[in-house]
């Protein structure tokens, strides 16, 4: 048996740091140990990382049998974010995606303790009403399967990100999505118990995607934010009314980018908040 076979990263005071998927050819250079068959890609990442948000389900949900799967193949401790399919973040009217909503959520149950953040994704030039969008936030449930579910809402029309945005999400209880992008509104203004990050600046020329001096300072962030506080030299829309806690969990996910340097960029941030 491989000597990385049995083992699992733990979250460390409540962080978790992750990529995005585990299919990617280049990681087959650079990330799995050579010759690694590919059906075995998802336990050997999963016993390198503490999370993995999962892309693929935004372009067409999965089998439970499939979910149940992947769970399996997974440690104890390790959690998937799932981001929910996008044929309902696109439907003209939010109000009427129940049937769709509880569909998607019936069927990832099958990750079991596995289940981790839901990323419901709205992208650029999808343009939203208050009325309707608040709506579509009554259809998301609390639970499911006696479980608790931590949405994400990732809204990427800059003219719905203001204040009034942030201030539902706080009294809904839902998370939102700090970007570190140039290109979605990047802000980390704090909504609910927990914290979803999605770092997107690694680069190809630097071996772990990130300096180790930018990787300290994200280590440090982390750790405000689990210890409750809010990270002052980030981008803000309303600190006023942040909620009040002693500690949140935190999800910090390399996205995009120089995506080949993305699991040295976790792997190097895991190390990072050991010290």
């Amino acid at each position: 048996m491989d000597d990385w076979s049995g083992a699992s990263v733990p979250a460390i005071d409540g962080i978790r740091v992750g990529i995005g998927g585990w299919n990617f050819v280049p990681w087959r250079n650079n990330f799995y140990p050579a010759g690694l068959v590919q059906r075995r890609e998802l336990e050997y990442a999963s016993r390198k990382l503490s999370a993995i948000e999962i892309n693929g389900t935004y372009y067409g949900a999965q089998r439970p049998s499939t979910y149940a799967k992947w769970a399996a193949e997974t440690p104890d401790g390790f959690v998937f974010s799932l981001k929910a399919p996008m044929r309902i973040m696109q439907s003209r009217v939010l109000a009427k995606t129940g049937t769709q909503v509880d569909d998607f959520l019936g069927g990832i149950a099958s990750l079991g303790d596995r289940l981790g953040p839901v990323v419901w994704q709205f992208d650029i030039g999808r343009k939203l009403e208050r009325e309707d969008f608040t709506a579509f936030l009554d259809l998301l449930p609390a639970e499911i399967d006696g479980r608790r579910l931590r949405h994400v809402l990732d809204v990427r029309d800059s003219s719905f990100v203001d204040a009034r945005f942030v201030t539902l999400m706080r009294e809904r209880g839902l998370g939102t999505v700090f970007t570190d992008s140039r290109d979605y509104p990047s802000f980390a203004d704090l909504t609910t118990d927990f914290v979803y990050a999605r770092l997107m600046r690694s680069r190809s020329e630097i071996e772990s995607g990130y300096t180790t001096e930018e990787l300290g300072h994200w280590a440090d962030r982390a750790r405000s934010w689990a210890h409750g506080r809010h990270p002052e030299d980030l981008p803000y829309i309303a600190v006023n009314g942040t909620p009040a806690a002693e500690q949140r969990d935190v999800y910090v996910f390399f996205i995009s980018a120089a995506k080949e340097r993305n699991p040295a960029a976790a792997m190097a941030l895991i190390e990072e908040l050991k010290r």
